[in-house]
This record gives C-alpha cells, sequence and structure tokens, in this order.
C-alpha cells in the first residue's frame, strides 16, 4: 500500500539529480568554450591596439578592411554549426565510431566555403568599398589589408570544424588553449610587422592583417595535429574513409544553412545599426562603437552557454530522449537568464565608469552612457535567443530560429531604429530601443517554439 507513496519522492530525487547532472556538464562544457570565444575577440582587441598605436589612419584602413570579412566569416561559422550538433547527435546514438565521418565531411565544407568565401572577397572586396563612395585614400589603403584578411578565411573555416568536433565530444578545452596560443603567435607577428621591428619594414594595418592570417593558420594546424594525435582517435573513426550516408550529410549541411543565413541575417542588421548612427552624426557611431564592444563581451558567455545547450539537446536528441532534451534546454536558459540579470545589475550602476574606459570625451559619454544603461533591459531576452536558437537546430528545428532572426532584426529592428533615431529625433537612445524591443520580440518567439516542441514527442 505503501509503495506508490514512496515512488514519487524517488522520482523527484531522480529528476533533481538529472538537472545537478546536466548543470554541472553544461557548466564545464560552457566555460572553456566562452574562454575560447573571448580569445577571438582578443585576436581583434589586439590588432587594433598595435595598428593604433602605430598609426590611427592605419588603424581606419585596418577596420574599414575588417569589416566585409567579419560578416563573411559570421556566416561561414554558421554554416559549419552541423559539425558541432551532429557530432553530439551520434554519441547520443552510441555511434562514437561514425564521428569521424562528421569531422571529415565538415573539413571539406569548412575548405571549399574558406576557398570561395578568399575567392569572393578579393574579386569583389575592394569593389565593394569604392560603391560606399568612401574616401579615395580610405579605399585604397584598406584594399591590401582586406586582401590579406581574406587569405586567412581556408585556415579559419578548418579550425573552427576542429573546435566544433571537439566541443561535439564535450572536450572544448584544447579549443580555448589552441586559440589564446594562436593569440601569442598574432601578437608577436603584430609586434614584428606592424612598426617594423629588428630592420623589417614598416607595414601597419598590412601587417595586423599579416599577423591575424599567420594566427588563424597556426590555430588550424594546432587543432588538426591534436586531433590526429588523440589516442582515441581511430575508434572515433578519424582514419576511416566512411561509407556514403546521404541522409546524415543533408541533416549536417542543414543544420549548417540555417545558422549560417540567421548569422548573416544579424550581422546585416547590426551592421545597418553603425549607418544610421553615422546619419546622427560622429559622436553617435563613436558612442554606439562602445556600446557595442561592451555588449560583445557579455555576449560571449551566452555564446559558450549555446554550445554546452547544443551538446546537451544534441545527445539527448540523438538518444531520442524526449524529457532529456526539455530538461537540457529548461536547464541552459535558466543559467542563462541568470547571468544576464546578473551582468545587467553590474552594468546598470556603472554605465559612466565602464564608458570612461572607453573615452573622456564629454559629449560622447552623454550619449553613450545612458544607451548603456537603457542596454541592459535585453541583455537577458538577447542572451536567451542565441541560447535557444542553437537548442532548436539541436533537435532539427532548423529554419524557424532563422525565420524568427530575419523577423525580429531585419523586418522590425532595422526600420524602427531609423524611424525612433532619425524621424522622431530620438537619436542613439531610439536606436537601442530597437534593440530592445526586437531582442524581446526574438527571446519570446523562441522561447515560444521550444515550449511547443516540448509538448510533441520526438
Amino acid at each position: 500500500m505503501d509503495r506508490p507513496a514512496a515512488k514519487a519522492p524517488a522520482d523527484s530525487a531522480a529528476r533533481r539529480s538529472l538537472v545537478r547532472t546536466d548543470l554541472a556538464t553544461l557548466l564545464t562544457l560552457s566555460g572553456p568554450v566562452v574562454i575560447s570565444r573571448l580569445g577571438i575577440m582578443g585576436m581583434g582587441l589586439c590588432d587594433a591596439l598595435v595598428v593604433g598605436n602605430f598609426s590611427a589612419k592605419q588603424l581606419g584602413y585596418h577596420a574599414l578592411a575588417w569589416a566585409p570579412t567579419s560578416v563573411i566569416l559570421t556566416m561561414a561559422v554558421g554554416l559549419l554549426s552541423g559539425v558541432q550538433v551532429m557530432t553530439a547527435r551520434r554519441i547520443g546514438q552510441g555511434r562514437r565510431d561514425l564521428v569521424g565521418a562528421v569531422l571529415r565531411r565538415g573539413l571539406v565544407y569548412s575548405f571549399w566555403i574558406g576557398i570561395v568565401s578568399t575567392a569572393v572577397l578579393i574579386a569583389a572586396g575592394p569593389a565593394f568599398l569604392r560603391v560606399l563612395h568612401l574616401p579615395k585614400d580610405l579605399v585604397d589603403g584598406a584594399t591590401l589589408p582586406l586582401i590579406v584578411f581574406a587569405l586567412s578565411l581556408p585556415g579559419y573555416g578548418l579550425s573552427v570544424t576542429a573546435s566544433f568536433w571537439l566541443e561535439g565530444l564535450s572536450r572544448p578545452g584544447p579549443g580555448a588553449w589552441a586559440m589564446w596560443a594562436a593569440n601569442i603567435v598574432n601578437l608577436i607577428i603584430d609586434l614584428l610587422l606592424v612598426p617594423g621591428t629588428f630592420g623589417l619594414p614598416a607595414m601597419g594595418a598590412v601587417g595586423g592583417a599579416w599577423a591575424t592570417t599567420g594566427a588563424r593558420t597556426f590555430l588550424a594546424l594546432a587543432m588538426l595535429i591534436y586531433i590526429l594525435r588523440m589516442p582515441e582517435a581511430r575508434a572515433l573513426g578519424v582514419f576511416s574513409k566512411p561509407e556514403p550516408d546521404r541522409a546524415a550529410a543533408v541533416e549536417q549541411r542543414r543544420i549548417g544553412y540555417g545558422a549560417g543565413v540567421s548569422n548573416f541575417f544579424e550581422v546585416a542588421a547590426f551592421a545597418s545599426m553603425n549607418v544610421i548612427a553615422g546619419w546622427i552624426g560622429a559622436l553617435a557611431v563613436a558612442a554606439w562603437a562602445i556600446v557595442l564592444n561592451v555588449i560583445a563581451l557579455v555576449f560571449m558567455v551566452p555564446l559558450g552557454l549555446a554550445t554546452g545547450a547544443a551538446v546537451l539537446v544534441g545527445k539527448a536528441y540523438g538518444a531520442r530522449d524526449g524529457p532529456g532534451v526539455t530538461r537540457a534546454g529548461l536547464v541552459a536558459f535558466a543559467v542563462t537568464a541568470v547571468f544576464g540579470m546578473l551582468v545587467s545589475l553590474v552594468i546598470w550602476p556603472n554605465a559612466l565608469l565602464i564608458s570612461h574606459g572607453y573615452t573622456r570625451d564629454a559629449a560622447t559619454l552623454a550619449m553613450a552612457v545612458p544607451a548603456l544603461a537603457i542596454c541592459c533591459l535585453f541583455l537577458v531576452p538577447d542572451a536567451l535567443q542565441v541560447v535557444i536558437a542553437q537548442a532548436l537546430r539541436a533537435r532539427g528545428d532548423v529554419w524557424v530560429p532563422t525565420a524568427t532572426h530575419l523577423t525580429s532584426y531585419v523586418v522590425v529592428m532595422m526600420p524602427l531604429a531609423w524611424f525612433w533615431a532619425i524621424p522622431l529625433g530620438h537619436g542613439l537612445i531610439g536606436m537601442v530601443w530597437a534593440v530592445v524591443v526586437a531582442s524581446f520580440l526574438s527571446g519570446g518567439l523562441l522561447l515560444g517554439r521550444f515550449w511547443l516542441l516540448s509538448r510533441r514527442p520526438l
């Protein structure tokens, strides 16, 4: 007679144990990924500091050359996200012998994505800069660094594939350490080529671009050598030519297509915000740059949590464990929301202090400080939307996150930012409120989608 009553506490204890296990796994996976993603920003910051201290004009060339390559690079990273998801699914299915096939497909994809991206940037990049009607000396100065940046894309694509594969195996640590080793390589080349050390010619922005290219090539080689030397590489199928599996190849590409298009929409939308800020005035551009840099640093943590969520959800999905998919997603969402709230409570009262770290100009601070404070309103939904989107892709829902990002950031945010900033005259504050609206819309739609799918059987 007591058995049903005794069973409920036991089930509750089992659920709590599974939640604790998922939480521990999420944090263990996400920590090194956050460190790795911060390394990506660190490389760009290092280039900017070295080139900027050499010459402000050369920093302008460097920044302009970087802009079009960043759009292509972000889209390419999205196209390769299927490597991470499919690796986690194979592990969840208990088919560790098939994860090598995922890696081999990813390396082929990344190679061709890198080659095509390089060719497109070299052929069309300089023409694109001229179309923007920028000053001729600025375009001329940015052209060669843009070409050198383009040469870094094949190597970077290979390193992303290797890193995503290891993350899918729940081994993100090597990628993090390799990324920071690449940062050291980048700094050394920067110090040699940008100012022209030891009798070398001073190359300025071109030297900074070569430093990035050299560091990314080193990163690719380091990651691939690590994988080839893994003791379990043969058991994972790394050295085995896989049997043709059209369904798996299509699914791997399909996940990448969805993420790649999403990334493109977001990058293009936020690039348009720079244009709107430019229409407001030079000070608005500077203030927006401060806000965007702070938010980008914060965003590295949700990116890491998104990877952890994708691996946890992907494994549960591969094992056809519906409750496990839902539980893994909810654990990741809860951690993300707590992080967003905590960092908002730190930034809000310290907006002036943080902005002072970037500039002492009173007029710029007058615009940046209130804008940065208002940004705290969207940190939670913005963090949630990237984690939920990746969790949805991991469970096979690829195109709804893409449509949501298109609607929220292109259809809603861009025109709303222009309308509030220019016709209504709210300036930078109007732009930030548009981001707040878009973030809540995106986060709400994606959370509703996850809840809807959680009520259906896999």
